[in-house]
């Protein structure tokens, strides 16, 4: 599916739901990475519960897209983001001071700092944000919910 088709589906979901759409535009921030910035008139719907709704949707529109695109291949799978009037940007941004912090914490105390259990979605985010840090490596811990990102202090002791 080409983005205008992606767009599109999202449109009719989330119209489905009788919320209307004002806009959504795309962009893409790495190779491969492409946002759905959708403006909603009622983004409560989306939002509330920690973004229970928005995580759905963005779920719901992936699986559709491969069913389509018949991939099977993890590797090849669309990476594409929907965010509900800016809310999953600010999620990001919290979730990489967040990351900023402890990484300066393991710097300091110069030991392994464990972060708080994360989503999939949010441990990416974790270990991209501190991918270029040559004294950290970060690692996932844990199983299930309580899975967790393990930032390891590696430079000079």
């Amino acid at each position: 599916m080409n983005k205008e088709e992606i767009k599109n589906l999202i449109q009719e979901l989330i119209e489905k739901t009788k919320v209307a759409v004002h806009a959504i535009s795309i962009t893409e921030d790495k190779p491969g990475n492409t946002w759905f910035q959708v403006e909603l008139s009622e983004p409560h719907f989306f939002v509330n519960r920690d973004g229970e709704g928005l995580l759905a949707l963005n779920h719901v529109v992936k699986k559709i897209i491969e069913a389509k695109n018949s991939v099977t291949d993890p590797q090849t799978k669309p990476n594409i983001l929907i965010d509900v009037n800016g809310f999953q940007q600010k999620r990001i941004e919290g979730i990489k001071a967040i990351a900023h912090m402890m990484a300066e914490r393991a710097r300091y105390f110069k030991s392994n700092i464990e972060v708080d259990p994360m989503s999939s979605f949010e441990r990416r985010i974790v270990h991209e944000f501190l991918s270029n840090e040559t004294d950290l490596k970060t690692e996932s811990a844990g199983f299930g919910p309580a899975r967790r990102v393990v930032i390891k202090y590696i430079g000079e002791i």
